[in-house]
């Protein structure tokens, strides 16, 4: 371990957050060989103490410095250089990337923690750094291109892509280039990189009609971001292309991710009627969640009573009782792909990458069968007779 001699306090540098300067320096000591691939750090509070620093100061540059793969952390043992870090692409060679997420995210859930490992493995293996950033925050020029997770559309009309500006090692009067991640809209001179979610759908409903279902309903998100809006309308053309009519009273439009009480009344008030659905498409991991738990405080079988379909196969999705059928979308080659294209962008600004879409996975478990039956799929050992009402909308299960 590094002695306190190592770190030696750092000031304040101007146009400069505090925790970039924190970064730079811990990333220039592992740069200069203060310490080995595989040696640990010294903890964040003797960081913060050495460097005269806060503590959320020094956590910050250390997520970062974890998410660019120059770092790792054990659980419960502490923070560690990454023992590839050196023999990857090398020093970022003034290539900065800024990974761009919404306030309210969280980096550990299934589906933000997937796409942030696939952009790290991509930025690492183009030589780039990674600055992780929030929507609205000031960016102080220092990036030469930006990755968007899943942002809304009026998040990107307030992009730099639309106002020119003087970025690092760019030209003046030149916009950073962008690239969205997990979103698709339809916007001039914006590369995106994403799951095809009218797809997605239409796997989802051919899965269900096959099984013999005819009334089948669907919860999808809002109109704010453009995955929900695509998997809503994917579940429109799928009905009509399989010649079943769509009984708007079945169709479950919540505001956010998650059903909210007023939202999960109503979904139970449909499900207790006689001329309830016999499958429903959460286009969403913890809408299924909802629904699960809708289902069971109401005492309706899954899949014998109700068939489930949900997205994303988080963690708690085998853990369900019964496992949870859900569509697998390509999280981590999604950021991979999104980091190379990026980097195209950079070194070759007159390349069209444009828009590129993904297929999703089907994962058939036990949660859809035949109308009436048990589903006739192989059960999942260790399945625990999971409550779905007392699971946490959070970290591991929170999905876009």
């Amino acid at each position: 371990m590094a002695k306190s001699a190592d770190f030696k306090p750092v000031s304040t540098e101007p146009g400069r957050l505090m925790y970039q300067v924190v970064k730079d320096a811990v990333k220039a000591s592992v740069d200069g060989g203060r310490f080995a691939p595989g040696q640990q750090l010294p903890s964040t509070k003797a960081l913060s103490e050495q460097l005269r620093v806060s503590l959320v100061t020094v956590h910050r540059a250390l997520q970062e410095l974890v998410a660019g793969g120059v770092l790792r952390r054990g659980q419960g043992r502490g923070t560690f250089v990454h023992e590839e870090y050196l023999d990857r692409a090398g020093p970022s060679g003034g290539l900065r990337f800024g990974l761009v997420f919404h306030a309210e995210c969280s980096l550990a859930d299934s589906y933000h923690g997937l796409v942030l490992e696939g952009v790290r493995r991509g930025a690492a293996g183009v030589g780039a750094d990674l600055v992780i950033l929030q929507f609205g925050e000031d960016w102080r020029n220092e990036c030469n291109g930006f990755l968007y997770v899943n942002p809304f559309e009026d998040q990107l009309d307030r992009s730099p892509r639309f106002a020119a500006r003087r970025v690092a090692h760019g030209s003046a009067n030149k916009p950073p280039p962008i690239i969205v991640v997990g979103a698709s809209w339809e916007r001039p001179n914006v590369w995106s990189v994403d799951t095809d979610n009218h797809d997605l759908a239409r796997q989802a409903v051919r899965h269900l009609a096959e099984l013999g279902h005819t009334r089948i309903g669907v919860i999808a998100g809002g109109e704010r971001t453009s995955n929900s809006v695509d998997r809503y309308h994917g579940y429109r053309a799928a009905m009509a292309e399989r010649g079943l009519e769509v009984d708007e009273s079945l169709v479950f439009r919540p505001a956010g991710w998650k059903l909210e009480e007023e939202e999960l009344i109503n979904l139970m008030r449909v499900l207790r009627t006689e001329d309830r659905p016999t499958a429903i498409f959460a286009a969403g991991f913890s809408l299924a969640l909802g629904l699960y738990g809708a289902a069971r405080r109401l005492g309706l079988r899954i899949p014998e009573d109700l068939s489930v379909i949900g997205v994303d196969d988080a963690k708690a999705a085998a853990h369900l009782s019964p496992a949870l059928t859900a569509i697998r979308q390509p999280l981590m080659d999604m950021g991979v792909l999104a980091s190379r294209s990026l980097f195209d962008l950079v070194k070759l600004p007159n390349r069209t990458v444009g828009r590129t879409m993904l297929r999703a996975t089907l994962i058939n478990r036990g949660s859809t069968s035949r109308p009436g039956e048990r589903a006739d799929v192989e059960p999942v050992a260790g399945i625990a007779d999971t409550d779905a009402t007392e699971l946490r909308y959070d970290t591991d299960v929170l999905t876009k």
